[in-house]
């Protein structure tokens, strides 16, 4: 039970960070815009990912019981073991769907949260054509280094971010920790 709940609180911070990421996006892109009009884009937007992603999340967390469900089929002819057959790779595919999307998750985030960073900075957009530019030159893989170079440069941006904020929350806490003693 526990186990959950701190998954369940993973998931909840995650989701956070994501929609603040999809905010700040949706704000950049209506930047200009009359006040009413960021207004309605950006809460079409929330609403739009929020019945989307969290019924798409919702689709892959029950993943499992509906594998469950069908394994427990009690139908013996061809479509019970159809069922069955269906909910044993159900319950198969649902950790290992899991696992990698924990994975991609974080490396989006990574690369969206340093995009959103480097793109803040001036002199950023300088930067990162002067490396895509040098990338280009490589022989033979020039040009897929040269679009892979932006993203690359942002996700190590968001990692260093990351840990930076990582640092600086540990740092806190245990100063608190000693505080409360």
């Amino acid at each position: 039970m526990a186990y959950e709940k701190e998954k369940i609180k993973g998931a909840i911070r995650t989701d956070f960070i994501l929609s603040a990421e999809i905010i700040v996006i949706a704000l950049g892109t209506v930047q200009g815009a009359a006040l009413g009009t960021q207004v309605a884009v950006v809460s079409g937007i929330a609403l739009i990912m929020t019945v989307g992603v969290y019924a798409l999340v919702g689709g892959i967390v029950k993943l499992d019981d509906a594998g469950l469900h069908l394994l427990k089929s009690k139908a013996a002819n061809a479509w019970g073991g159809m069922r069955r057959a269906c909910g044993r790779g159900l319950l198969l595919l649902a950790p290992k769907l899991m696992k990698t999307l924990s994975v991609v998750g974080t490396a989006a985030m990574f690369m969206v949260g340093g995009g959103i960073l480097v793109h803040g900075l001036p002199g950023s957009h300088n930067v990162l054509h002067g490396a895509a530019e040098a990338a280009h030159g490589v022989p033979v893989l020039g040009g897929m280094l040269a679009a892979l170079t932006p993203t690359v440069l942002n996700a190590l941006s968001g990692v260093i971010a990351g840990a930076l904020v990582l640092a600086a929350v540990s740092l806190i806490r245990g100063l608190l920790g000693k505080l409360r003693r």
